[in-house]
Order: C-alpha cells, then sequence, then structure tokens
C-alpha cells in the first residue's frame, strides 16, 4: 500500500493581486517621498492609521454596490463585530478625527501613504490592494481649502518632473450637478448616486456608454448588466449638455454652466466654489495649464460634498509596438464635510488630495522620468576560498561603510556561477580575494558591466582566460579608491 502523498498547495497569486519588483518598489518609494516632502513643506503632519477599521465606521462609499461586502474585504472578529480592510485613507482619518477631537489643533492637516484594499472585479491596470498617498486639510470650511489642495496636487505633480503642460488637475463642484438634478426632476439619492457613477465613467465608456447608464441601463462585455438611472430622453441630453460643458478659461466654464442650474441654491453655492477657487488659484500662480474647470470630473466615492478635482497625466508615451499609452487620471480628491459628522453629529468641513502610486510610477517609468531614483551600485564580494566567509563579510561591510550596496556571496557555487549570480543581479563590480591575492596583499576588481560589453567580442575561452577583460588588481590598501573610481567612470558614462 503506498503511502499518501503529502499536500502540496499549488502556488498561484490571487486575482486581482501584484508582486512588485525591486525596480518598481524603488520608484514608488521615490514618489511617495516626493510627494511627503512637498506635503511636510506646506505643513502637513504625517499619520498613520491601521490597516483594519470597523466596518460601521469605514462607511459604505465604494461605487462598487454589486460587489460582495459591497467592494470591501470583511471579516466578523471573535467579539462578533465585522472588520474591514480600509479601502482608502480618507475614512479612516474622519474616524481618527472624531476619535481624537478635543486634543487635535483644527485645522488638522496631516499626510499618509500606504496599502488599500478594494474587493473590486479585477481587470488590466486595475487592481484590489495598492498604494495611495494622502494629503488633508479637517475644520477648514471655506473654498480656499479646497484651491489649496488643487495646488498642492499640481506642486505634487511638478516635483515628480513633469513640465507644466504634461499634466492638469480638472476641477469641478458636485453640487452643481446636483442643482442641474433638482432642475430636471431628479434629485432623488438613489437616482443622484446612478447619475454620479454613471457620468464618472465617461472617459472609459464614452458619451454612448453614459448616455445608456443615464437611461435603461447597459451591458458590459462579459454580459453583466448595470442599471441605469433612469432619465428620460430630456434628463440624458440635459446631463451630457452639462457633462460637455468644459473647455477655455475657468471663468468661460461658470459661464456656460450659470443657465443649467436654473434657480437651484445647491447649483449656486457650487458656482460660488468655484469662483472663489478660480480668484485663489490667479492669486497663487496656477493658471488654466495646470488647473481647469471640467463639469465631466464627478468622482466615483460617495462621501463627496461640493469641488472635486483629479490629476491627468497629458504627456505622451508608447508601448513597444508603437501604439499610445493612455495614462488618464492618476490622483484625486475633494471636499467631504459629512464624514467626521457620522461619528460627531456636528459639522466638521475637510478636504483631501490623493493619488495612486503604483499607477503613478508605471506612468513615470513610462515617460522616463525615473532618473532621479539613483539606486546605489552593487558590489558582490566573491567566496574564494570557502573557510575565508568572515574575511569576505568584513570586505562587504568596508564597502558599504563607504557608500555601496554590498554583499558577500553566501551560496554555493563557484566562480563561474557567482559571476552569473553578480551579473543577474545588476551588480557593478565584483570583488575577488583567492588564495594568491591574500598571500600578496591584493584585491581583484571586475568590472562587470564593462566586461559585459567587452566580452561580446570574445570568441572562446582561451582568449578570455588571456585578456581578462575589464579587470584590474590593486594593493588591499587600495582596494576601496579603485572600486570608487570603477562606479565614477560608470556614472560619467
Amino acid at each position: 500500500m503506498s503511502a499518501k502523498k503529502p499536500f502540496r498547495p499549488k502556488a498561484r497569486r490571487p486575482r486581482g493581486f501584484e508582486d512588485r519588483s525591486g525596480s518598481v518598489l524603488r520608484v514608488e518609494r521615490h514618489l511617495v517621498e516626493t510627494a511627503s516632502r512637498i506635503y511636510d513643506d506646506w505643513g502637513f503632519e504625517p499619520l498613520q492609521t491601521s490597516a483594519f477599521e470597523y466596518a460601521d465606521a469605514l462607511g459604505k462609499f465604494l461605487p462598487d454596490e454589486e460587489r460582495p461586502n459591497e467592494g470591501v474585504f470583511a471579516l466578523e472578529d471573535d467579539d462578533g463585530q465585522w472588520l474591514s480592510l480600509r479601502y482608502d485613507h480618507t475614512a479612516p482619518l474622519a474616524r481618527f478625527v472624531a476619535e481624537n477631537f478635543q486634543d487635535l489643533n483644527k485645522p488638522y492637516r496631516r499626510y499618509q501613504a500606504g496599502d488599500v484594499w478594494r474587493n473590486e472585479k479585477p481587470g488590466p491596470g486595475r487592481f484590489r490592494q495598492f498604494v495611495q498617498c494622502d494629503a488633508d486639510t479637517v475644520g477648514a470650511a471655506g473654498a480656499a481649502a479646497d484651491a489649496e489642495m488643487i495646488a498642492l496636487a499640481a506642486d505634487v505633480m511638478r516635483a515628480v518632473g513633469l513640465a507644466d503642460g504634461d499634466y492638469v488637475v480638472r476641477v469641478n463642484d458636485r453640487r452643481i450637478l446636483d442643482g442641474v438634478l433638482e432642475t430636471i426632476g431628479a434629485a432623488d439619492p438613489e437616482r443622484r448616486m446612478r447619475v454620479l457613477r454613471a457620468a464618472d465613467k465617461l472617459d472609459r465608456l464614452g458619451r454612448d456608454g453614459v448616455a445608456l447608464l443615464l437611461g435603461g441601463g447597459r451591458k458590459d462585455e462579459s454580459g453583466d448588466f448595470t442599471e441605469g438611472a433612469g432619465l428620460d430622453t430630456a434628463g440624458i441630453d440635459t446631463v451630457l449638455g452639462f457633462l460637455d460643458a468644459g473647455g477655455g478659461s475657468r471663468s468661460d466654464v461658470i459661464g456656460r454652466l450659470e443657465p443649467l442650474i436654473g434657480t437651484s441654491d445647491t447649483g449656486k453655492a457650487g458656482l460660488a466654489a468655484l469662483a472663489e477657487i478660480d480668484a485663489v488659484l490667479t492669486a497663487i500662480g496656477v493658471d488654466v495649464d495646470r488647473a481647469l474647470f471640467d463639469p465631466s470630473v464627478v468622482r466615483g466615492l460617495g462621501y463627496y460634498t461640493g469641488p472635486v478635482f483629479e490629476a491627468e497625466l497629458l504627456a505622451q508615451a508608447s508601448y513597444d509596438d508603437g501604439s499610445p499609452i493612455q495614462f488618464g487620471s492618476v490622483g484625486g480628491g475633494g471636499r467631504y464635510d459629512d464624514l467626521v459628522s457620522r461619528f460627531t453629529g456636528q459639522a466638521v468641513p475637510a478636504t483631501g488630495f490623493s493619488f495612486g502610486v503604483s499607477r503613478f510610477a508605471a506612468a513615470l517609468s513610462a515617460l522616463g522620468l525615473t532618473g532621479s531614483v539613483e539606486e546605489k551600485p552593487l558590489v558582490l564580494v566573491v567566496a574564494s576560498e570557502k573557510d575565508r566567509s568572515a574575511d569576505y563579510l568584513a570586505m562587504a561591510r568596508e564597502l558599504r561603510a563607504a557608500g555601496f550596496r554590498a554583499e558577500a556571496f553566501v551560496g554555493s557555487g563557484n566562480m563561474g556561477k557567482q559571476m552569473k549570480y553578480a551579473d543577474r543581479r545588476g551588480a557593478a563590480a565584483a570583488v575577488i580575494v583567492g588564495s594568491n591575492e591574500r598571500e600578496e596583499g591584493l584585491v581583484t576588481i571586475k568590472d562587470l558591466k564593462l566586461g559585459a560589453r567587452l566580452a561580446a567580442d570574445i570568441s572562446d575561452n582561451k582568449q578570455w582566460r588571456e585578456e581578462q577583460p575589464a579587470q584590474e588588481t590593486v594593493a588591499r590598501t587600495d582596494w576601496l579608491r579603485a572600486v570608487s573610481a570603477l562606479v565614477e567612470r560608470h556614472r560619467a558614462g
């Protein structure tokens, strides 16, 4: 009778989640550090909230209401309370402010970066776990605070290397659309949210797709049906006219929107906020090339109550086959005056901006704007003699003290395997101290990057042994200087 085979799970990554390599993580870390420096310069304080929140504290504000748990990952704790992984940093901030309200200076200005999770249908470029980087002001009611957030977003875009004209922050106020809906008799909460969700898909589905969602509904390519807002033809035309009202100066857009809101006080409040935002942005030098008014920006999350905005990349890049890469929105935000009041019962105004780190970093990489992400050169100390590990580890320590990334090889394998390992790691140099070098007080340094280029011209092993390309042997007292000189040659070109 044969023994029962042990269970071996299949190595597989869950759908909608990704593994990110070192090169990707370095770009993302650079992006977060750059944005955090801008936030810090503007007077914001860092904060880190927990990954889990009580489900009732997070609230139900995600646009993807058709998914299980209404878009969140949730579990029941042993005390019977439901916990949810945070889907953004804004809802946890509202809980933090409410919990610590008496001890916080108001306005409270904070920034935070970290993972968020959404139980959404995965697709190309759409993941269930991703990193967001936020800045928020809690306790400031005026539109000047929203204007500051818009200017802050534009400054982040500049700081990561984008030129003016390669990005724009698109701005709107949700109350204007609410005013439009009042004029066509479609202001009930459920219909309003369906209109908002439909409008938020304009860049992805186009006018025809949005028109379907404003009317009876739409079936997607997979056959899934999304119920529409149920507007009649005139109502659909009015909402589409609102979405088309952008273009030109910020004051031009305000002028085109005014007739659409009729006598609605809600709509008038939205237009007044845009007028103040325009005045502030103009005063601080943020012109229409950096921040414009666009009625099609509505944002999908349900907690926004006023001005909303999205940071969009306009710069052009192409895939390997020459087809254009569409970057679209890499961040956004807006005013959310009701989140904290869910806990406290009193009005606490708030506004904020967030960008998706992974998507933004991928776009910067495609645009070739990650050159400032300088990775320290890696140097490998080769384990030439198995009983000399302590010596090699000590040499790696000397290299690190001199400012290099360095490791002593601790695996198994001969010289050839160690060189292949160094090549695959992208090491700049290999340091070799065998018995001969050790006895004579020498160190051999192999320039791996130059050696790879020279080796392409060598036809056989005999020629390799005779020529030993890109290799030098120096006195033990001079080896760190020699490694530094090698790295400087790489940097120089």
